[in-house]
């Protein structure tokens, strides 16, 4: 998978992970507010379609939502993520969230998917509840993670066209 990494958690700076379950994978985004670990948890998503270095931030998109509470408001957010790549053919790089109780402004930023720049390893069908959470960890951080729905893309095959022009 390209772009998978982990970050020591130690880290001053906000990171993201991916995590392995017996059943299912995951992705995690740590920071030092709700805003910070939302976008770092969008950054590991796009990390599991292509690695962040080859992404340049020259669109940008808007995305608003809302939900009753952090967890269901981290999915929303996730999905919408995969949504406006799916319905404008991009990959990001970019997240900047602002978060007014339960409600979520976000502007992003990207590219076009392009299959030779970009090298696509999974299509991202959407983020699930398992291993929903968003929560303070005893160091202060905010973390927030849940699942992830993935299929490999095939080179060749229409598996992967609904990024592509």
């Amino acid at each position: 998978m390209q772009g998978q990494q982990t970050l020591l958690h130690e880290s001053d700076r906000p990171h993201w992970e991916h995590f392995n379950k017996q059943t299912h994978m995951g992705i995690r985004g740590i920071g030092a507010t709700p805003e910070k670990a939302f976008e770092q948890a969008a950054r590991a998503l796009t990390a599991f379609i292509t690695d962040l270095e080859c992404v340049e931030p020259k669109e940008t998109i808007t995305i608003s939502c809302q939900a009753p509470d952090r967890g269901l408001l981290l999915v929303d957010w996730l999905n919408a993520v995969v949504y406006k790549m799916l319905v404008n053919h991009m990959v990001f790089c970019e997240f900047e969230i602002q978060l007014s109780g339960h409600c979520l402004n976000a502007v992003v930023r990207g590219e076009r998917l392009d299959r030779s720049k970009h090298h696509p390893a999974v299509r991202v069908k959407g983020v699930n509840y398992k291993d929903l959470s968003v929560t303070k960890d005893p160091a202060g951080y905010w973390v927030s993670q849940c699942g992830i729905d993935i299929e490999a893309c095939k080179t060749g095959s229409s598996t992967f066209d609904l990024y592509l022009d």
